[in-house]
């Protein structure tokens, strides 16, 4: 019997929790899942999956199996300490923190903590990965579009967390997905620019717009994030000699230098090779290529840290 404890239960960590079930179920692996909240309210979709509901203020640690950590942003170190020394295995969404204020890696050294990364899982990044020489790339230009309003149109995107800058919302710190998976197709840059700010007519304290300039020894970087273009746009582009090469994460396809256009086929849920993946890392060993290290490079390179 597996253990399982989550912190948070919004959006994703509903979303975590029913592909953890299906995974689990495939595996024929038995299982407990309590949830520690603010309230003890619960979700109808989920709750059948839920053993025990604990509020957060009145939770005394225990130990579990494993230990997902998908509350705010701003309580993800907090949530962390607090069971460091109740599990050896972590699950913690992206980003790791607000900041790095008395944070110290040698703390965890004994610990598996996966840091969620799904773009990684998606057939574009697949594609790129296996078949792009990054060294013949002269330059890469990545964007985040989105309008924050659409993003949960049943919700007031006033209170979301994205909206409120002191529980990480922000499009530096919310979509810190483009530089995880720029670092995981090109390593880490020498140098980095950044400039953000709120520029929109979006309510909201956070920062709404957030660009990069990075160089690295062999190519430049730039990086477009922002909260409040109606066009929903996620895309890389890679400038070559022979041509440009474009991944549309929305679309799924790859177009190349010679402007065919690639459908790729994406059978199995980005966030449920996710889970497979997560746990062939706890159970089958498989080597971790999120790990609480590079998580925090990311962040010390998004921080300009």
């Amino acid at each position: 019997m597996v253990k399982i404890c989550f912190f948070g239960m919004g959006s994703i960590g509903k979303r975590h929790l029913k592909n953890l079930v299906k995974t689990l179920n495939e595996r024929k692996i038995e299982f407990k899942i309590d949830v520690v909240k603010r309230k003890k309210e619960i979700d109808n979709e989920v709750k059948d999956y839920i053993n025990n509901i604990y509020i957060a203020d009145e939770f005394i640690p225990s130990f579990y199996d494993i230990v997902f950590i998908v509350n705010d942003t701003s309580v993800h170190i907090e949530t962390l300490n607090l069971m460091k020394d109740y599990s050896y295995n972590f699950f913690i969404e992206k980003p790791l923190s607000l900041d790095l204020n008395g944070f110290e890696l040698k703390n965890y050294k004994d610990k598996k903590i996966y840091i969620a990364c799904p773009m990684r899982y998606s057939s574009v990044m697949d594609y790129l990965k296996k078949n792009i020489d990054f060294t013949k790339v002269y330059s890469v230009k990545a964007i985040c579009s989105t309008y924050l309003p659409d993003w949960r149109p049943t919700i007031d995107y006033r209170n979301n967390y994205s909206a409120k800058k002191e529980l990480g919302g922000g499009v530096t710190l919310d979509l810190i997905h483009e530089w995880d998976y720029l670092t995981y197709l090109l390593g880490f840059p020498e140098k980095i620019f950044n400039l953000n700010k709120k520029v929109s007519h979006l309510e909201i304290s956070s920062d709404d717009l957030s660009i990069y300039i990075a160089e690295y020894k062999d190519k430049l970087v730039e990086v477009h994030l922002d909260y409040f273009g109606r066009i929903p746009t996620r895309k890389i582009e890679l400038f070559l000699k022979e041509g440009t090469i474009i991944g549309d994460f929305i679309k799924n396809t790859v177009t190349l230098e010679n402007g065919r256009e690639i459908a790729l086929a994406d059978e199995i849920d980005d966030y449920i090779k996710e889970m497979n993946n997560f746990l062939d890392i706890i159970f089958n060993k498989k080597n971790n290529f999120n790990d609480l290290e590079h998580a925090y490079k990311v962040l010390k390179l998004i921080k300009g840290e």
